[in-house]
């Protein structure tokens, strides 16, 4: 695999757009001010230290999180996918593979909605398409982390989503499954998607992704992959997270934080870390 050719996405129609975004959790934001766009069949990797705020953009896009500012999808119908983390999925639910995978298809059938034949030989193709062929009757609860990993990329099949939201789809899974849903990934972005996959892996991005947003907590760079993936851009996103204060006030919207503009505070961590 080799990292997908991809027009610059400046005159592009966007399929998201951001502008001063601000998602808080107990009136303290988790992400702030963020503005820009996802254009219509970018492939962007969302990345950053912990707790900067990444899976709480993608849960604000999936519209499972209020917020402040605007956030506005561009496509038909909302056609929107979201992949969570594995840790937050409940297993133990007594559901089938099969049943799993043709949940996918929720939003065609509504709730008093019948499979149809075409619905299901979709599900059995999706099952052969991430390798799961035979597991259709296997309690989800028996699957490793990469089968279930494959499960839920083949409910994302099922679901014939424009917009994928992806949060960490590749943590905690072997080599092999890893390499086959990325191809996936990349084969949903030939196909004119627009993918949106927070990841920790900076060889993977660099790989496999065009387009990166850093985050900690607001935007430290946001463009194509070499531009954004530089020391200089991770030592600010890494001195932005050891200066977080829980404590703090609610921050303003002049650009300030516990009281202090960037520029100053990230000088004075650098300063400190100097010393130590």
């Amino acid at each position: 695999m080799t990292l997908p050719s991809q027009p610059p996405t400046a005159g592009r129609t966007p399929a998201v757009e951001l502008r001063n975004l601000t998602v808080s959790y107990r009136q303290h934001p988790a992400l702030h001010h963020l503005s820009g766009s996802f254009a219509s069949g970018s492939l962007t990797a969302v990345i950053g230290p912990n707790g900067a705020g990444k899976s709480t953009l993608l849960k604000t896009m999936a519209g499972l999180l209020p917020s402040r500012g605007a956030l506005q999808i561009h496509m038909p119908g909302r056609r929107l996918a979201y992949l969570p983390q594995l840790s937050e999925l409940d297993r133990s639910f007594p559901m089938n593979v099969h049943d799993c995978v043709l949940l996918g298809a929720w939003g065609q059938t509504g709730a008093f909605g019948g499979a149809t034949p075409a619905l299901r030989a979709r599900t059995h193709a999706a099952l052969h398409t991430v390798g799961l062929q035979g597991f259709e009757n296997r309690p989800v609860g028996t699957l490793s982390s990469g089968q279930m990993q494959r499960l839920l990329f083949a409910r994302l099949l099922v679901q014939d989503a424009q917009l994928i939201l992806l949060d960490e789809p590749f943590n905690a899974v072997d080599s092999k499954t890893t390499a086959a849903l990325l191809e996936l990934v990349l084969q949903w972005q030939r196909e004119g998607r627009t993918v949106v996959a927070v990841l920790h892996d900076d060889d993977q991005v660099r790989r496999y992704f065009p387009q990166t947003l850093l985050l900690a907590r607001e935007c430290i760079a946001w463009g194509p992959t070499a531009e954004v993936l530089t020391e200089r851009n991770w030592q600010r996103a890494r001195a932005m997270a050891e200066a977080w204060d829980e404590t703090a006030a609610v921050c303003d919207r002049n650009g300030r934080l516990n009281g202090q503009d960037f520029d100053t505070l990230l000088a004075q961590r650098l300063s400190s870390n100097a010393q130590a």
